[in-house]
Order: C-alpha cells, then sequence, then structure tokens
C-alpha cells in the first residue's frame, strides 16, 4: 500500500502483487509446519471440503485469521495516518470492492466470477502443491508464486481478495461502501474454496482401473489412493 504509487520509484501492481506472494512464500516456509500457514478463511474451508482439515478446528482458525486481519488493518491504518495529508475516507486502507468501488469499474458479476474462479485455482495449487506424491519443500514457492498471479489478474477487477479475511480487515476500519460489499468477499472466495477442495479431493480420490493383460500377466486391478 505504502509503496505502490510512491512518487518515481512506485512498485505498481507489479510489485503490490510480488508484495501479496512473497508474504505468504515466506509465512508458509516460517509457521507452515506449526499450523499450516493458514491465513486465510477459505483456505481453511477448501481444506476442509478436500479433506485434509478437521471440522472441530475450523472455527478457532477462522477466529484467529479475523482477528489478525483486524489487528493488521490497523497497524496499516496507523502507519498510513502519520503521513499528514492521509485520508481514510479519500485513500482507505486497499479495501475490495465492485461496482463504482472496484478499481477498474468491473461490477458485481464480474467479481463474484473472478473470485470464485480464482480461489478454485488457488486450492488446487495448494492442494496439489502439498499432496505426497508432490515434491517435497517446493509447496510454498507454487502457493506463493500463484497468489502473485492471481493478484496480478485481479487486482483491476476487485483489488483481490480470495480471502475473506484480508477483506474483514481494511473493511471494518475503512467503513461505508467497503463494509457494505463486504458480503460479496466472504461468499464468493468460500464458493470458490469448497469448490476447488471438493474437485481436488475428487481427482485424487481412490481410483480402480482395469490392467491389461500382457504375455504371461493375467489381467487384474491396480487402485490409487489419495493422500
Amino acid at each position: 500500500m505504502f509503496a505502490a504509487a510512491f512518487p518515481e520509484v512506485g512498485i505498481g501492481l507489479l510489485g503490490v502483487s510480488f508484495a501479496f506472494g512473497l508474504t505468504v512464500l515466506t509465512m508458509a516456509y516460517s509457521i507452515g509446519h506449526i499450523s499450516g500457514c493458514h491465513l486465510n478463511p477459505a483456505v481453511t474451508i477448501g481444506l476442509w471440503a478436500g479433506g485434509r482439515f478437521p471440522t472441530k478446528d475450523i472455527l478457532p482458525y477462522l477466529i484467529a485469521q479475523i482477528v489478525g486481519a483486524i489487528i493488521a488493518a490497523g497497524a496499516l491504518y496507523l502507519i498510513a495516518s502519520g503521513k499528514a495529508d492521509y485520508d481514510l475516507g479519500v485513500k482507505g486502507l486497499a479495501a475490495n470492492g465492485f461496482g463504482a468501488a472496484s478499481p477498474g469499474g468491473y461490477s458485481l458479476a464480474s467479481g463474484i466470477a473472478i473470485e470464485i474462479i480464482l480461489t478454485f485455482g488457488f486450492l488446487m495449487i495448494i492442494l496439489g502443491s502439498t499432496d505426497t506424491r508432490a515434491p517435497a519443500g517446493f509447496a510454498p514457492i507454487a502457493i506463493g508464486l500463484g497468489l502473485t498471479l492471481i493478484h496480478l489478474i485481479s487486482i483491476p477487477i476487485t483489488n483481490t481478495s480470495v480471502n475473506p479475511a484480508r477483506s474483514t480487515g481494511p473493511a471494518l476500519i475503512q467503513g461505508g461502501v467497503a463494509l457494505q460489499q463486504l458480503w460479496m468477499f466472504w461468499m464468493a472466495p468460500l464458493i470458490g474454496g469448497v469448490l476447488g477442495g471438493f474437485a481436488y479431493r475428487w481427482l485424487a480420490a481412490e481410483e480402480t482401473v482395469v490392467k491389461p493383460a500382457i504375455t504371461g500377466e493375467p489381467t487384474g486391478r491396480v487402485s490409487r489412493k489419495a493422500h
């Protein structure tokens, strides 16, 4: 937020996208072995749908994610307000939005579509790269670069959510349209997350196939089980 449009050397859309991606990449290596690095309610729900997360742990994780997002947004506002010409009503906190609140003026339908599609894709990346059959140790890189790509695609449309907690923090502090439109940034990512979880679970499910007869080898069945 601070560096995006800094005079003459602003990092722009590309830099902001990498900032989000690198944040997840580094956090995944830092705390992934402790909590799984769930920073996103849509990821938690998607992993549950994919059979990778227990139902009993969903609520505590969601609470922690939302509280963390609110604290982060508060810290962001505290720092931003230290600039003499900063106006929360004018410059906001990089909140998500559609319609008039969309950076590119995209409609509600466009916002719902992009948030569902990209969250779906994000869950496929997460579930695929953390599968026991995937190369070990590289999941944070794939996930971080995946989130970078997601931001490169959707910042002009919704300012990129794919994370209800990320949307909630700024909306609660900024209020107004950001808070009024928050419902969509819960609904769409959660739908995308659930669809992604179920889709990967189906792709990786136990599969029984007929093994063709070869000379000296009887016809049989082999199975591939999900991990």
